[in-house]
């Protein structure tokens, strides 16, 4: 797990460099103390909410979107409902039971 913090900082690091803003100027953008950048890039462990405020600084959020759920069917699932669809229209309409 370290080595995974280790690799995330690094590439936090490389965002901001790239956006040239130094620690400081990214932890005033963020909302967070100077140390509590250097944690994150140093791969420390920190808290969700410090990486979400730092991304947003650096807009970078869009590198969360792994996280979040699908929203839309993968082609399999479409065609699996597809299936279904196909199978119950050759069913007919359901029938009710009578007693």
């Amino acid at each position: 797990m370290r080595e995974v913090e280790e690799r995330l900082g690094a590439a936090l690091r490389q965002w901001r460099i790239d956006q040239g803003y130094s620690q400081l100027e990214l932890a005033e953008r963020a909302g967070l103390s100077r140390a509590a950048v250097h944690r994150l890039e140093s791969g420390s462990g920190v808290s969700m909410g410090t990486l979400v405020a730092v991304l947003q600084a650096l807009d970078q959020v869009d590198a969360l979107e792994v996280f979040t759920p699908r929203t839309e069917l993968s082609p399999l699932e479409v065609l699996e409902q597809e299936r279904k669809a196909a199978k119950a229209a050759r069913r007919g309409p359901a029938r009710v039971k009578r007693s």
